[in-house]
């Protein structure tokens, strides 16, 4: 789960809005460790590892985008890859999961 201490999303040390939020899955593959590292910190800032280069996130368009200029400060583009997966509502219904885990529930309600 999310670190309280850290908030839900801190990328810009903003708290949680009000923003809507949709469900993605992001996928990494990257060749070096180090690259590697930094971005599976940044995946886990924003939401839940369902596995080793895999996580899904509630995310606004405007963490989305957050996320993607700091993740291509990381990569190299000519070596390394980042897939943004945005599920409707429908198509998170029809989510299997064989084994443990189950798809990351929406964030609670928030008033700020």
């Amino acid at each position: 789960m999310r670190d309280a201490r850290r908030g839900l999303f801190p990328l810009d040390g903003l708290p949680l809005m009000t923003a809507e939020r949709a469900f993605y899955v992001l996928a990494y593959d990257l060749s070096d460790d180090r690259r590697r590292a930094k971005i599976a910190r940044l995946m886990e800032s924003l939401g839940e590892r369902v596995q080793g280069s895999v996580f899904e996130a509630w995310l606004s368009e405007a963490e989305l985008n957050r996320l993607l200029v700091k993740a291509k400060k990381i990569m190299h583009e000519k070596e390394d890859s980042l897939r943004v997966y945005q599920l409707c509502a429908a198509c998170r219904g029809k989510v299997r999961v064989v084994g443990q885990g189950r798809p990351l529930p929406p964030p609670d309600v928030v008033i700020v």
